[in-house]
């Protein structure tokens, strides 16, 4: 019995060190060609989750939020993100004051503080969400 479990463990790939997942180059994300999928306030278009040279996890995604709606309730995390107002105007929760934007703004939410987003009409927003985790991304906050 001992021989056979010697015998497995030497088997080719019994210890094989897994592949590392590869690094996404220079790519162009063409709107047209990422469908919009259907979310319970608007729509979501995903460009990317992937691994880059100097980030672990590049996070992109396009939100359309109908007039009226959040696509979730104020929330932290604790990766860093950057939303860029591409069409409409959304309110958001930045530092405990609800800011009314237009299109072209940025936001930039920091590491475990809370915010979110409304769009107080009149025309669906547009936005787009731009998410990083490295090494340096702190735990999440403990409830």
């Amino acid at each position: 019995m001992l021989a056979a479990t010697i015998a497995a463990a030497a088997a080719p790939g019994a210890f094989a060190i897994p592949e590392p997942t590869p690094v996404m180059g220079s790519t162009v994300f063409d709107w047209n060609a990422i469908p919009a999928k259907p979310s319970g306030s608007g729509s979501v278009r995903s460009f990317c989750r992937k691994r880059t040279a100097t980030l672990d996890e590049l996070e992109i995604h396009a939100t359309t939020l109908n007039p009226g709606q959040i696509p979730h309730p104020p929330h932290r995390h604790p990766n860093e993100e950057l939303v860029v107002l591409v069409q409409g105007n959304l309110e958001t929760l930045t530092n405990g004051q609800w800011t009314r934007v237009g299109a072209g703004s940025v936001i930039f939410n920091a590491s475990n503080q809370l915010h979110g987003l409304r769009n107080p009409g009149p025309e669906a927003a547009i936005y787009h969400v731009i998410n990083w985790n490295t090494a340096a991304t702190p735990a999440a906050p403990q409830p």
